[in-house]
């Protein structure tokens, strides 16, 4: 049995640690305490920004989150580069927006992905860039 960093983080970040037989040695869970439902409804598409002075926080997931927020990241972004399940990220996130630390930002997202009129738009849009 050996530990280490998760492959492909930061060799610097040795919070998360893996055991080859058991996988991580601390389970996700345990970063919110076993609650599994965040207390504001966010999508994968939901853009989370840190705040300009969030205040300090000693959990290592939090501290991460608040980092990789410094730009609008969508919660599929944050729970990529957490290595953490999605609604692990959403319970992380929704207590960062209660605590003020963090802000949300509303996405868009269109009725109808196959509006030949919305599709145009955006091509025309992108071309001009």
């Amino acid at each position: 049995m050996t530990a280490g960093p998760v492959p492909g983080g930061d060799p610097a970040d040795d919070e998360v640690w893996l055991d080859d037989d058991a996988g991580r040695l601390v389970r996700p869970y345990t970063v919110t305490a076993g609650r599994t439902r965040p207390s504001v409804e966010l999508s994968l598409l939901s853009l989370v920004v840190a705040a300009d002075r969030p205040p300090p926080t000693a959990d290592p997931e939090y501290a991460r989150a608040l980092d990789l927020c410094r730009r609008p990241t969508s919660v599929a972004e944050v729970a990529a580069h957490l290595q953490l399940p999605v609604v692990v990220t959403k319970v992380v996130l929704s207590d960062l927006l209660d605590r003020r630390a963090m802000t949300t930002q509303a996405t868009y997202i269109a009725a109808d992905p196959t509006d030949r009129a919305l599709l145009e738009k955006l091509l025309d849009g992108l071309q001009r860039a």
